[in-house]
């Protein structure tokens, strides 16, 4: 323990305040000793979000007098705004903010929002090259040959490697930032594509929440950068011969359907293998299924679909060359001490008036 912990953290900055850890796990009770030692004053209070069954605990599903004098909550699902009237700060779990915008609470400018960007990049990346690699070895294909103890020729499919194919990463966050990382490993080139222009090495620096050792710090893995906001711009980068096409942008007005049938028209001159692991709006659906069927793309995987649960009967599940996995891409059992992280972090910046990491902004919601 460091000397600043032994001694506190902004002389009791906190001590009015009362956190919320509204978490899908058990309780912690050596961090949040830790964290009111560190923070003098400190009240904490922890609900795990997830019943024995596994179902979701509702925030009205808890006593009432846990929400009392609330001020800084950790949340994935928003809970009514009257439960929350004196909350000052929100740290939620997830990469991105799409729940909240019509929130009375995240409407209140003096609430600051920050997100869990960063803590997911490890696992999502290796969900997305792991999706890649088993489709360019046929691993599925195999896999059905083993129910049957079918020993296929060598030579009856066709096995592509990595190296020398390029990948697009549509969203060049902390997610696009290590896939690019893995990809390189494997020999790949590298786009990035992102909303705003990057066109000094300061720009293309991440500022996010970042696992040491992973992600691509200084931005300097993309052979090319391409950004803009509207469809011109986004047809541009998908036309340069991808390969593997990463979607992890957030979901917003604007990038809803920021796939559908013109763009697969596009990327049909490559045949690019697409991958979302952002949010299932950002795919037209039945455009993807067309796509599957005709031949445009080799092929798909999605870890996110629109519905959410994806209903048994839907389409989508029947689509060729395509895997879907029940939006699991962000697990590891590592997950919640990065959460724990980035929250502790944020209470020392709250602590000493410092800037807050992974702020988010409430005109383009992430």
């Amino acid at each position: 323990m460091s000397t600043a912990e032994e001694a506190g953290v902004g002389d009791g900055a906190l001590s009015k305040d009362i956190l919320l850890v509204f978490f899908p796990f058990a309780e912690r009770k050596e961090w949040i000793e830790h964290i009111t030692n560190r923070f003098k004053g400190l009240q904490v209070r922890w609900v795990n979000a997830i019943n024995s069954d596994h179902s979701v605990v509702k925030a009205t599903d808890i006593a009432a007098e846990l929400w009392d004098g609330v001020t800084i909550l950790s949340t994935f699902m928003p809970p009514p705004a009257e439960l929350i009237p004196n909350v000052r700060f929100v740290q939620v779990t997830s990469a991105g903010v799409d729940r909240w915008p019509n929130h009375p609470t995240y409407q209140d400018e003096k609430v600051k929002f920050s997100t869990s960007n960063g803590i997911h990049a490890p696992q999502i990346a290796e969900w997305v090259i792991g999706a890649w690699l088993s489709h360019q070895h046929n691993f599925i294909h195999y896999t059905s040959n083993m129910k049957t103890g079918n020993w296929e020729s060598p030579f009856a499919t066709r096995i592509q490697d990595s190296t020398g194919q390029r990948i697009g990463i549509l969203g060049y966050g902390a997610i696009g930032r290590q896939c690019a990382r893995l990809a390189s490993v494997l020999g790949m080139e590298i786009y990035a594509y992102t909303r705003g222009e990057r066109s000094t090495p300061e720009s293309r620096k991440d500022d996010s929440y970042c696992v040491p050792g992973t992600g691509d710090p200084d931005g300097i893995l993309p052979a090319k950068w391409f950004h803009g906001t509207d469809k011109e711009n986004i047809n541009e980068f998908l036309a340069q011969g991808l390969d593997l096409l990463v979607i992890s942008l957030p979901l917003t007005p604007e990038t809803r359907h920021i796939i559908s049938d013109e763009q697969f028209k596009i990327l049909n001159e490559r045949k690019t293998f697409v991958v979302n692991i952002a949010r299932g709006g950002h795919i037209n659906q039945d455009a993807l299924i067309k796509a599957l069927k005709t031949g445009q793309i080799r092929g798909a995987a999605l870890d996110v679909t629109d519905p959410e649960p994806l209903p048994s009967d839907n389409p989508l599940w029947k689509a060729p060359n395509l895997l879907i996995t029940p939006h699991v891409s962000w697990k590891t059992d590592r997950l919640w001490d990065r959460l724990l992280d980035i929250l502790e972090l944020n209470l020392e910046k709250l602590a000493t008036g410092k800037p807050l990491i992974n702020v988010v902004n409430r005109k383009l919601h992430y």
